[in-house]
């Protein structure tokens, strides 16, 4: 407790659900799940998350909480301290986040540019073909805008976990799922005539999207859906991050694990399904099913056009979609600098003051290099599961295609085989808890989840192909 307390410490239950439920609805829910989504097919992607969000999601979500609450440290030095042999495992869960910070704050920058575009009426502007290239080859304004946010970051870190992360949490996520829902509802009233004279709705969107569609679904199809589905849940629940193991290490020990696990896993399914709401009904009505495959480009090209066809209420909706993303990747940047803060403080002894510039300092050097990775340093680089990179996505290939599937696998084993799920179930229980899903959690952490994980990290590899 001596430890936990010089490194700070959630108010109560709330603060960490919220702070928590924040790290986790981030960029990967509101613009992560619903390209995915809409890639996908709709329905069927949406049903193979909702039924891993409840079996693996919740493993390792419970696995990763209690892992911090029983040792009280962060990442780096939490899995020695669960088995001498894991420790190079809290190396690598250390590393995730500390790639990640960097240009996850470059993409947190390039939302608030296009947050200052709507709040200036140049919505329009944004909308133009050839827009967001330009502006992310552009050297200046990409790294005003990295600046800005990580700036942001930086200074709720600075603040600590009561003060900073758990206030903003506080605040911003129930504004949040206001925004969400609120934009959620208007998605569903939309209808366009395109100009073959053909109407869709919002509504017939939302079909598409909740009604799983299996006709013409081969196996290997089916198999492309489900590790889609399977990747998208570690930036759903923000495991493999190093980012939970720390947030648990914040929280008390008279803290029901096992019903804040149960409101994480619930806030967070429901943005996740509302991200998806609002966002793949909206492109159906406008761009039809070929706008749906946009892939990443789906929230910096594909909606500002869906925005200016709305005409006049575009720009009202897009400022106000902008806002929530906004607030969406600040919490999520936050969890993911503290992550890396806890590290330093754990492994070097130092204070709040001095990790945290100090990792500020790191983040900001390498989101330096990832934003001159669009224009000075541009270079493309074939990657393992055949796609084709700059900067960014190597970074982003390295964390989150390789390391959290390591780190994840590693993590199975050593709960699920080595200390045994009993460890676990001890530590979720230890004020008498009921753990309803006991046995559910021992087949997941034991077998299902380390199955899963290794195909996915196989086919991130390129060694099975789908």
């Amino acid at each position: 407790m001596e430890n936990k307390e010089k490194r700070g410490a959630f108010s109560g239950s709330i603060g960490f659900v919220l702070a928590a439920a924040g790290s986790a609805v981030g960029l990967g829910n509101i613009w992560r799940f619903p390209y995915l989504a809409a890639k996908d097919g709709g329905g069927v992607f949406l049903l193979c998350y909702l039924v891993l969000a409840l079996t693996f999601g919740f493993a390792l979500l419970t696995t990763e909480i209690a892992i911090g609450r029983k040792t009280g440290k962060s990442p780096l030095t939490a899995y020695g301290a669960m088995h001498a042999k894991f420790g190079w495992v809290g190396v690598l869960a250390c590393l995730v986040p500390t790639l990640i910070l960097p240009y996850y704050c470059v993409i947190g920058g390039w939302v608030l540019k296009y947050l200052a575009d709507f709040l200036t009426g140049a919505g329009a502007a944004a909308a133009a073909d050839g827009y967001f290239t330009g502006f992310i080859t552009g050297i200046g304004s990409p790294i005003l805008w990295f600046l800005v946010f990580l700036t942001a970051t930086v200074l709720v870190v600075y603040k600590g976990v009561d003060k900073g992360i758990e206030k903003l949490s506080r605040i911003l996520m129930p504004v949040l799922l206001l925004l969400i829902i609120g934009i959620s509802c208007f998605s569903l009233t939309l209808a366009h005539t395109d100009a073959a004279g053909v109407t869709r709705t919002g509504l017939e969107g939302m079909r598409v999207y909740v009604i799983p569609d299996f006709s013409g679904m081969t196996l290997g199809r089916f198999l492309v859906v489900l590790m889609d589905a399977l990747g998208q849940l570690f930036y759903s629940v923000s495991v493999a991050m190093g980012i939970m193991i720390t947030y648990g290490s914040y929280v008390k020990k008279e803290t029901n694990i096992v019903k804040a696990v149960n409101q994480i896993e619930v806030f967070d399914t429901l943005v996740a399904f509302l991200a998806g709401l609002m966002i793949v009904p909206a492109v159906y009505t406008f761009m039809g099913t070929e706008g749906m495959s946009a892939g990443p480009s789906l929230m910096f090209i594909s909606l500002p056009k869906i925005f200016e066809a709305m005409g006049g209420v575009g720009a009202v909706v897009g400022t106000v979609f902008f806002v929530m993303v906004a607030f969406a990747a600040l919490t999520s940047s936050v969890s993911i600098m503290e992550a890396v803060v806890s590290c330093v403080q754990d492994r070097l002894h130092a204070d709040r003051t001095k990790a945290t510039l100090g990792v500020g300092a790191m983040a900001l050097v390498i989101g330096l290099v990832v934003c001159l990775g669009y224009n000075a340093l541009y270079f493309e680089l074939r990657l393992p599961n055949d796609s084709v990179g700059q900067v960014l996505d190597v970074l982003d290939y390295i964390s989150n295609f390789v390391l959290m599937p390591v780190v994840s696998v590693a993590t199975c084993v050593m709960v699920g085989w080595v200390l045994g799920p009993r460890s676990t179930i001890e530590e979720v229980t230890r004020n008498g808890e009921r753990f309803g899903r006991e046995k559910l959690y021992v087949a997941m952490i034991k077998v299902v989840a380390p199955v899963l994980l290794l195909f996915l990290l196989l086919q991130s590899l390129g060694i099975v192909r789908l």
